[in-house]
């Protein structure tokens, strides 16, 4: 049908998608290597405890990074991989803090709230285009950050 892509969306509005799933996989990407030197780096007393849950984190991040990625594809674009531009783009910056448990803790409160604030400012544009497909990825993926961050906040005590 004119006008629509090969599953059946608006072309120019999937083109806005892919531009907003751009943006997430770009704040994605950059969380993830931060959650990496966490996982790498962190020291201390905390060491044990942590060093797990940020192997667990970023294993899932590396999922959900290619469910976004393929996302992209599936709506007629290609997804960038350049970290150039991912340091442009992103609002989750790189973590100098990757040493301190509780300062590595406080860095992935900080990713998640922004994860979670796109992913539900694209789940508002995407319901709006009947894009059921990115709505279900980012309303699950934002159900279990939601979780996460209310496990990382009660471990740090807020």
């Amino acid at each position: 049908m004119k006008g629509l892509n090969s599953i059946g969306l608006d072309i120019e509005k999937s083109k806005e998608t892919v531009d907003k799933l751009e943006n997430i996989l770009a704040n994605y990407s950059i969380f993830y290597q931060n959650v990496r030197g966490y996982h790498w780096n962190v020291s201390g007393e905390l060491f044990f405890d942590l060093h797990i849950k940020f192997e667990e984190l970023y294993t899932d991040l590396v999922e959900k990074i290619d469910d976004i990625a393929e996302r992209i594809r599936e709506l007629g674009g290609f997804p960038n991989h350049n970290y150039s531009y991912y340091l442009t783009v992103s609002e989750i910056k790189e973590s100098e803090q990757i040493k301190d448990g509780v300062k590595c803790v406080e860095g992935v409160l900080e990713g998640l709230s922004i994860l979670i604030i796109n992913q539900r400012k694209l789940v508002k544009f995407t319901d709006k285009n009947d894009d059921d497909g990115t709505s279900d990825l980012m309303t699950n993926n934002i159900k279990e950050q939601e979780k996460l961050a209310w496990m990382y906040a009660a471990f740090l005590n807020k």
